[in-house]
C-alpha cells in the first residue's frame, strides 16, 4: 500500500506539529528515566526496573549520534496511527481536516510533549488506539495497517511493565464486547469486535518478554520491578508501617529493623539511595520480601487495601496536568549525556529545558486541564447514551472504550504504583482527539446526507 501524496503531506505536517515542543526546546525533551534507557541502549546493561525493549527500539536509531532521530521516528509512528484512526472512524475527513485536528489537539492537550520525549511514554496512548483498531475495526484495516498496528501494540506492551496489565484489560473489553454482540445478535454496526488480534499481540509480547529475560539472566520472568512499585504505594499509604508495627519482630521481616525509619513517599522510597529499600538490595534484593509483605497485608487488611486502592485510582483519574517531570534533571541525566553522548552535550546544555527560565506549564494547564475535564465529561455522556440506547453503538464505541482505558490506566498507575500527573496526561489526549474526530466526521456525514 502506498500513501497518496495528500496523505503523505498530511502525515508529515502532523509530525512537525507533534515535534513542536522539542523543536522549540532546541533538543529532544528528556525525563529522569531517559538516561537509564540510553545507558541500556548503548551499554547493554540489565536494569530490573526498566524494560530493555524501548532501549532496543532506540538503539538502531543511533542515539549516540543524535537523539533527534528517536523523536522523529516517534512522531512518524504517532502520526500514522492517528491517520489510520481518522481514516477508519471518520472516512469523509480529508487531509486538511486531519492536520487541523492534530494541531488543535496539540495546542489543547499534552500530546506533543510526550511524543517529543525520549521515553516509552509516547507508546501508552498508541497501545490503547492500536488495540481499539485491531479489536473493533480490524475488518476496515488494510493488511499493512494491521501489521503496523500489531507491531506498535507488541512494542508498547514490551516497552513498559504497566502496559502489560493495561493491554490485558483492553483485550478483555474487546472480548466482552464480542460476546455481547453475539449474544444480542447485533447486526449492521460498523464496529465488529474481535479479540483475536489483541490477544495474539499480548501472547507474542509476553512470550518475547519471558524469552528475552531468560536469555539475558537465566531466569524466566515478566518483570522484577512490579512488587517494588506496589510496595512503594503501601509505604506511602501507611499500610507497610502498620504491618510492621503489628507483626515485628515475630514476622521476621528484614524491614523490622527499619520500621521507625520508613519514608511516607513512594518516590522517596524507590529513588533515594539512603532508604531501607536500597540498603536491603533494591529491586532484586527486596523483591521476595516485598511480595510477601504485600500478600500478608492483603490478608490482614483487605478493606484498607480496597479503600486506599480506590482512593489512589480516583486521584489518578483526575490528575493530568501537563509538564510533570519536565524540569531540568541535573542528576543523572547530565552524567548520561556527558559520558555517553559527548557530541550532543553542548546542544543539550543549551536547550531551554536545562535553563532556569524554562517554560512554566501553569499557563498551558489553564487550557489543558479544562479541556481534559470537558473530554472526560463528554466521554461519560457517551457512556450514558450507550446505556440508555439513545445513541447508536457506532459513535459511542470509541469514546466508551477510551474512557474505560483511562479508568484502567488510573487503576494500574494509581493503585499499583502511585498517582502522578504524567501517567494520565500521556493518555488522556486520545479521548480529546477522538471526540473531535467523531464530531467532525458526523458533521461531514450530515453535509453529504
Amino acid at each position: 500500500m502506498r500513501l497518496s501524496a495528500p496523505a503523505a503531506v498530511a502525515i508529515a505536517a502532523a509530525m512537525v506539529i507533534l515535534l513542536a515542543p522539542a523543536l522549540w526546546n532546541g533538543f529532544p525533551l528528556l525525563f529522569y528515566d531517559t538516561g537509564a534507557f540510553i545507558d541500556q541502549a548503548l551499554t547493554g546493561k540489565f536494569m530490573p526496573e526498566r524494560s530493555v525493549f524501548y532501549a532496543w527500539f532506540i538503539r538502531p536509531l543511533m542515539p549516540q549520534w543524535s537523539l533527534w532521530t528517536v523523536v522523529v521516528v516517534q512522531a512518524a509512528i504517532t502520526a500514522w496511527v492517528l491517520w489510520i484512526l481518522v481514516r477508519v472512524v471518520a472516512p469523509r475527513l480529508g487531509p486538511v481536516a486531519f492536520v487541523a485536528i492534530v494541531l488543535a489537539t496539540a495546542i489543547a492537550t499534552g500530546m506533543p510533549w510526550y511524543v517529543g520525549q525520549v521515553l516509552p511514554d509516547f507508546l501508552s496512548p498508541l497501545l490503547i488506539l492500536a488495540i481499539y483498531l485491531l479489536g473493533f475495526k480490524g475488518r476496515d484495516l488494510r493488511p499493512v495497517e494491521q501489521v503496523f498496528l500489531f507491531a506498535v501494540a507488541v512494542l508498547a506492551i514490551t516497552a513498559h511493565a504497566s502496559h502489560i496489565g493495561l493491554s490485558v484489560g483492553l483485550a478483555g473489553i474487546v472480548g466482552a464486547a464480542q460476546i455481547l454482540f453475539r449474544w444480542r445478535r447485533i447486526e449492521g454496526a460498523s464496529v465488529r469486535p474481535s479479540a483475536a488480534l489483541p490477544a495474539l499481540a499480548i501472547a507474542a509480547s509476553l512470550a518475547t518478554l519471558v524469552a528475552s529475560n531468560y536469555v539475558r539472566t537465566g531466569e524466566a520472568f515478566l518483570s522484577k520491578s512490579g512488587p517494588a512499585f506496589v510496595f512503594g504505594r503501601l509505604v506511602q499509604d501507611g499500610i507497610a508501617q502498620r504491618l510492621l508495627d503489628d507483626t515485628c519482630p515475630q514476622s521476621g521481616y528484614r524491614l523490622c529493623a527499619y520500621k521507625t525509619n520508613l519514608t511516607r513517599s513512594a518516590d522517596d522510597w524507590l529513588w533515594k539511595w539512603e532508604t531501607p529499600f536500597w540498603k536491603l538490595g533494591g529491586f532484586e534484593g527486596m523483591a521476595a520480601e516485598s511480595t510477601r509483605m504485600i500478600l500478608d497485608s492483603i490478608k490482614r487488611y483487605p478493606m484498607l487495601h480496597l479503600v486506599t486502592a480506590g482512593r489512589a485510582t480516583a486521584e489518578q483519574f483526575v490528575t493530568f496536568r501537563t509538564g510533570d517531570g519536565l524540569h531540568y534533571h541535573e542528576h543523572p541525566t547530565d552524567w548520561t549525556v556527558k559520558e555517553l553522548l559527548p557530541g550532543q552535550y553542548r546542544a543539550y546544555k543549551a536547550a531551554w529545558q536545562q535553563q532556569s527560565e524554562f517554560l512554566s506549564f501553569d499557563p498551558l494547564n489553564l487550557l489543558h486541564v479544562p479541556v481534559g475535564i470537558l473530554s472526560l465529561l463528554a466521554g461519560l455522556s457517551c457512556c450514558w447514551c450507550a446505556c440508555r440506547r439513545s445513541c447508536s453503538a457506532d459513535p459511542c464505541a470509541l469514546p466508551v472504550f477510551l474512557l474505560l482505558a483511562l479508568l484502567g490506566n488510573a487503576f494500574i498507575c494509581g493503585a499499583l504504583s502511585n498517582p502522578h500527573d504524567r501517567y494520565q496526561s500521556r493518555v488522556l489526549w486520545t479521548l480529546s482527539f477522538s471526540l473531535v474526530v467523531l464530531a467532525a466526521g458526523r458533521r461531514e456525514n450530515v453535509k453529504v446526507g
